[in-house]
């Protein structure tokens, strides 16, 4: 048996869980109909094969009408769940991991607006400030019927089979009936802690019940809300003692923090350029006060830190959910000796800011997690070898070469610059950003593994690549700023990667113009204040970097704000002229009738890129596909068929920004689904 902590078994009661490293309750919003079906049941199976303790389905599963999901989460309350969650956890037992899945009344965390439109409902009128509903307090007869409904959602996941349920305490109902931020009720559930926390309690008897002792129940629950007049460490930590106490709780799952705004989400869910795994200390100790099973996670993304964990005692089970989205083989890597080829969470969080969009969870360099089904994780080998030779190394290039190369291809990559990487390790260079070029190492490290060869330093053109006799080419060149938008003065900006490059200097009076919406335009921000100028960032949308994503723009917004940025929105730059030794911006705006200036000493554009592909269309006479993809084989994972040209010697394809500008997800998906054909 392996020495490695997080490979040791746990005893969870009468459950023996096979290492230490489980997904903590998470909803990537898969449900079709409310339901687990067959893409939320190959997600989580992927991950069970891998050799994952404990796969936690469903955050936020919904117990009751009146807590309708605001994106897409399960439908606890339907006894059709039946049939689809058991289904999904027979499989994940085939395959050795347990399965669990968290219920939850969203109370006052929803909107009357959703479903059936039903009032929200809270132990209070407090309107939580995400979802902007104001809830009604809740009568006796409504917590007798919430008893009933989680009751009744329990009872039919025994009924499935699961392993056990776990309840969300944070943010939601149960612990608004905790804090006395929120719990504005008279006795018996309102006033003292031994109040507050009756509901609770009166949800496991009832629970306990119905379903006996031996089905695992287990609580997810802030063990300190770390806001003003809100629940104190001291409370966090009486509460573990009394839930431990009760004898109808087998487990806790301890995060801190409150969720009712996106920077307290953030705070307890942190993401790139925040301090990782932040209150792994405080539950440990919760576990030291409680001497009780003890579940964590939050950015939790390396094997080091989690065993770590396990090694000091300080929780009982890791949750490496984030991580696992980025790599659902952690623990057959492990097992294979195969650690330093994981591939790493960059904490990007676009699986998680996609969710609370109204999307989907996808991860930004792993576009086979969700799709499952259709992209699957493992590459086939290529029937016949063939030489593919790709120009550009940055995250659309680096993953054509590995999907390639995977396939068991000759891969030749040309690199104009020294390093690969292409705008991710411009990205990179913010330190908040700095761990975006994980995603360039990981796939550099497998590409130099598989064989491919690479060229920097080479600025290809069409003779490179013809001397190569290439069978398939995939330009991957990407894209150059654009910043030809205005009526007059385009000669006289600087683009946003200008002032990331260090080719242009900040100016000490400086105009963004964001009308791309991305992090491009936040990073050039950052880096002027930080040198003390004074920052204007105006945009023509009616919200404020829409591409980024509420809890990945936390970060940036403390930063920017602390150097006292101003964030204009719904005005638009359209002209810039000289005015002596400063620039005259005149902005307007789409609504209509108003003009107005700006006097400046810089202006910043940041409007996107435009492709880099001149070597495409050179090429293309030579190509027998003339650069045609066939949409409907892409999209169904058939090969490449098109032939336009019959006297042509290869196939040629461009993907990522070298077709249109938009973002590192999109390129690493364009490179693994049409290339995992060639």
């Amino acid at each position: 048996m392996s020495s490695d902590p997080l490979l040791q078994p746990y005893q969870l009661k009468h459950l023996t869980l096979r290492n230490r490293l489980i997904i903590t309750s998470h909803e990537p919003a898969y449900p079709e109909d409310g339901m687990p079906k067959d893409r939320y049941r190959a997600y989580h199976v992927e991950r069970a094969r891998a050799g994952v303790a404990l796969t936690m389905t469903a955050g936020s599963a919904s117990v009751a009408r009146d807590s309708p999901p605001v994106f897409n989460n399960i439908l606890a309350w339907k006894d059709e769940v039946v049939g689809w969650m058991k289904a999904l956890t027979d499989e994940c037992h085939e395959h050795g991991a347990a399965v669990m899945i968290q219920l939850t009344h969203l109370g006052r965390r929803t909107r009357w607006d959703k479903a059936d439109w039903l009032p929200v409902i809270s132990a209070g009128h407090a309107r939580e400030p995400a979802h902007r509903a104001f809830p009604k307090k809740a009568e006796d007869w409504d917590i007798a019927r919430i008893i009933e409904d989680y009751t009744d959602a329990a009872e039919r996941m025994h009924a499935a089979g699961v392993d056990g349920i776990e309840f969300e305490a944070y943010g939601h109902l149960m612990d608004q009936f905790w804090s006395p931020l929120t719990n504005e009720l008279d006795a018996p559930y309102g006033g003292s802690l031994e109040n507050r926390l009756r509901f609770t309690f009166d949800v496991l008897r009832s629970i306990r019940a119905r379903v006996g002792d031996r089905f695992l129940i287990g609580i997810r629950h802030t063990g300190d809300e770390d806001i003003a007049g809100g629940l104190t460490r001291a409370d966090g930590l009486e509460i573990s003692r009394r839930l431990k106490d009760c004898g109808m709780v087998d487990f806790l799952n301890v995060v801190r923090g409150h969720i009712d705004t996106d920077a307290g989400l953030t705070d307890v869910i942190p993401v790139q350029g925040m301090r990782s795994a932040p209150h792994l200390d405080f539950a440990g100790e919760v576990r030291a006060a409680t001497n009780f099973p003890t579940f964590h996670a939050a950015k939790i993304q390396d094997v080091a830190t989690a065993r770590h964990a396990i090694a000091s005692g300080k929780l009982d089970m890791v949750g490496m959910t984030r991580a696992h989205i980025a790599d659902p083989h952690i623990v057959a890597k492990l097992l294979r000796g195969e650690e330093d080829r994981i591939r790493p969470c960059v904490g990007a969080n676009y699986c998680l800011d996609r969710i609370y969009q109204g999307g989907m969870a996808l991860c930004l360099h792993n576009p086979s997690t969700g799709r499952e089904l259709e992209q699957p994780h493992a590459i086939e080998r290529a029937a016949t070898p063939r030489r593919v030779v790709v120009v550009g190394a940055g995250p659309a290039g680096l993953e054509a070469a590995r999907v390639a190369a995977e396939r068991g291809h000759e891969v030749i990559v040309h690199e104009a610059a020294s390093d690969p990487g292409g705008q991710v390790r411009l990205t990179a260079q913010t330190p908040r950003r700095a761990e975006m070029i994980s995603l360039i190492d990981w796939r550099f490290d497998e590409c130099t593994r598989l064989g491919a060869h690479f060229h920097f330093n080479s600025y290809a053109d069409a003779n490179t690549v013809l001397s190569a006799a290439p069978d398939a080419v995939v330009v991957a060149t990407g894209g150059l700023p654009h910043t030809e938008v205005l009526a007059e003065g385009d000669d006289l900006v600087v683009s946003a990667w200008d002032i990331l490059s260090g080719d242009a200097r900040p100016g000490s009076n400086v105009l963004i113009y964001d009308d791309a919406g991305d992090y491009a335009a936040l990073q050039a921000a950052e880096k002027i204040a930080g040198a003390g100028g004074r920052v204007e960032i105006m945009t023509r949308d009616r919200s404020f970097a829409p591409e980024v994503m509420a809890m990945s723009l936390t970060p940036s917004l403390r930063e920017l704000q602390k150097r006292d940025v101003t964030f204009t929105v719904t005005w638009k730059l359209d002209a810039v002229r000289r005015a002596g030794n400063e620039l005259l911006a005149q902005v307007g705006s789409d609504y209509g009738g108003v003009t107005r200036e700006r006097r400046v000493d810089q202006v910043v554009v940041n409007h996107g890129t435009r492709p880099l592909d001149e070597i495409y269309f050179d090429l293309r006479p030579h190509s027998t596909n003339l650069g045609e993809v066939d949409y409907e084989a892409l999209v169904a994972r058939r090969s490449q068929a098109v032939t336009r040209n019959p006297a042509g010697r290869f196939q040629l394809f461009r993907i990522g920004d070298a077709v249109a500008a938009r973002n590192t997800h999109a390129a690493i998906y364009d490179a693994l689904r049409l290339v995992r054909t060639l």
